[in-house]
């Protein structure tokens, strides 16, 4: 810890920043962090000097940050950019505090960039961290624990200057799944808890735009008859579209006409499931397989016919799984005219994937390399080597986007959607193609053109 920390006692200038991500450019959603934690700090600490700052909209050099404090959140991905950042703060006598997913898994290595780390969940150790800033007694480390999620402050409007879309929310926390892959239920717990309806309602009408996205890691799956309510909530306003997480199984049941069809009326028009791997073998590996029901492809179907796009998460080059995996994925897209976000499987910090793939993690790698496009483990297929398994996936990614396949799903439709569900969809493609695009121009230069 530096001499920053000794500083007198006074509510601090604190600068609030989300940091850049590998590939994604412009990313169109207001940092959902930078305004909750916006909030928080206000009821914690009236009076706090704030400045909000997406790294993602504009170059930020240290020098540009006028709090005296610097809080940044970490994923695993940006990693490296924020650790350099914090460094940087620090060599000029700021203090530096890091929470968010990443540093509560390593939060000794956390610690080496930052004043403090912020462990768990914010809402119970914020306040703490900030009365201390003031004291000018940090301590290395703050422990959150998990809350009832009533009562938390409305996001402040930042009014962030950029090119924003949309804006993110949450209305529970936790998931009764524990695929081996996340992290949800470790960090956040295997018991659900939810946020009052009428708190997300009010929340939605008074700061999403046109467009919102519901960053729940399942929006129907944990209660049936708590999501009703909320979609039925969400159709008494005026911000009528947005998209968000779902299982597969949950639209299986009795109740899963009744919730699309009130999802529909809520406005949602885009689902993300996790398909994961059409291995059954790798899927009961990953723990995965009981979020899926007995026929997910019905399930897929059965969404799709009330005007909601599909978009399915797969993971591939698992050390289970051949490299024909690869090409059953393209024709799995095809088959049922969906959009496809595929990652190379990524063991990450916090994570029992990344327990059980240690032993077999690439030398050398820094957190850079672990974005979900980079193979960073071995394979015992002599064949699957990290290069082969990443021109596949760079070729795949290629294949998913070309023209004929973004019009062909659009085309797949139903009217029931049309037309905002067909433009939302082209409108969340564009961005996805051009990131895609991004990744593999990189890949290019260091491994030559694919061939």
């Amino acid at each position: 810890m530096n001499g920053a920390a000794t500083r007198s006692a006074r509510v601090p200038a604190l600068t609030l920043v989300s940091p850049e991500f590998p590939f994604s450019g412009r990313v169109p959603m207001v940092p959902p962090i930078l305004e909750y934690l916006g909030a928080l700090t206000l009821r914690e600490a009236p009076g706090t000097e704030l400045q909000l700052v997406d790294a993602n909209q504009a170059p930020l050099r240290p020098e540009d940050v006028r709090g005296d404090l610097v809080g940044l959140s970490v994923w695993t991905a940006t990693a490296p950019w924020v650790y350099r950042f914090a460094d940087a703060c620090r060599a000029l006598g700021k203090r530096v505090v890091l929470g968010g997913i990443h540093a509560s898994a390593l939060p000794d290595e956390a610690m080496r960039h930052a004043d403090a780390v912020v462990v768990g969940e914010a809402e119970s150790a914020w306040g703490e961290v900030l009365r201390d800033a003031a004291a000018g007694r940090l301590r290395a480390r703050y422990d959150g624990v998990q809350r009832p999620l009533d009562g938390l402050p409305m996001p402040i409007d930042a009014k962030l200057r950029g090119q924003y879309h949309f804006r993110a929310f949450f209305t529970m926390r936790g998931c009764p799944y524990r695929c081996s892959f996340c992290t949800v239920s470790r960090f956040f717990g295997s018991r659900v808890r939810y946020r009052p309806v009428d708190e997300v309602a009010a929340e939605v009408e008074a700061r999403a735009g046109a467009i919102w996205f519901n960053g729940d890691d399942n929006i129907w799956g944990a209660d049936p008859e708590r999501a009703v309510a909320l979609f039925d909530a969400l159709a008494a306003g005026s911000r009528r579209s947005w998209y968000g997480f779902g299982d597969l199984r949950s639209v299986q049941g009795a109740d899963g006409d009744r919730l699309l069809k009130a999802a529909r009326r809520s406005g949602l028009y885009s689902v993300w499931a996790g398909w994961e791997t059409d291995s059954p073998s790798t899927l009961a590996g990953f723990r995965a397989d009981g979020k899926q029901g007995k026929d997910r492809i019905e399930a897929v179907k059965r969404i799709q016919g009330e005007g909601i796009e599909v978009v399915l998460f797969v993971m591939l080059g698992a050390r289970d799984e051949g490299l024909d995996a690869f090409q059953r994925t393209l024709e799995l897209a095809d088959r049922l005219r969906v959009g496809i976000h595929p990652v190379l499987a990524t063991p990450l910090p916090g994570t029992e994937l990344y327990e059980d793939y240690l032993p077999h993690l690439l030398p050398g790698l820094g957190w850079e390399a672990f974005t979900g496009v980079r193979a960073v483990f071995e394979h015992p297929d002599p064949e699957a080597t990290p290069e082969r398994r990443e021109r596949e996936y760079h070729r795949l990614v290629g294949e998913i986007f070309r023209p004929r396949r973004i019009f062909d799903r659009l085309r797949a439709i139903p009217r029931a959607g049309f037309p905002k569900t067909h433009l939302y969809s082209l409108m969340a493609q564009i961005p996805m193609k051009v990131a895609y695009g991004k990744a593999r121009a990189e890949w290019e230069r260091a491994h030559g053109a694919a061939k």
